[in-house]
């Protein structure tokens, strides 16, 4: 917390494809090394597999599939008398969606495959089919 002004948090531009304020975010967590545009070759790829696969709109397998992998509920640790309890709390709306777009790229980054597009595309087919 600053002492001496409030910070103000800085407004996310949509994306110029398909004019989205989320997936733009997701392509600032994608991003490595400031390579933005390989990062979004990697997210539009993905997206365009998506389409091709499920013949549904793209944008729409990717909300779904953040939504599905969001978490509800964390668990912290609070102190109370000489022992510490495990107690559940819900979690901010974008402190999950963080997660998320957190969870989803490191699992597609484990899998087997053969590019991040591809593995990227079967990530999130997996969180929008809820497996």
């Amino acid at each position: 917390m600053p002492r001496r002004r409030r910070i103000f948090e800085r407004e996310v531009l949509p994306d110029p494809k398909y004019n989205s304020v989320i997936l733009s975010m997701f392509m600032n967590v994608v991003l490595r090394r400031g390579k933005k545009s390989t990062a979004e070759k990697i997210v539009y790829g993905a997206l365009d597999l998506i389409a091709e696969k499920t013949k549904k709109d793209a944008l729409e397998v990717f909300t779904q599939a953040v939504d599905n992998v969001k978490p509800l509920v964390k668990v912290v640790s609070r102190r109370v008398g000489g022992s510490n309890y495990q107690v559940p709390m819900e979690v901010p709306a974008k402190n999950a969606q963080a997660l998320a777009f957190r969870w989803i790229i490191s699992y597609s980054k484990a899998r087997s495959g053969k590019g991040m597009e591809d593995k990227l595309a079967a990530e999130l087919l997996a969180a929008y089919n809820k497996e």
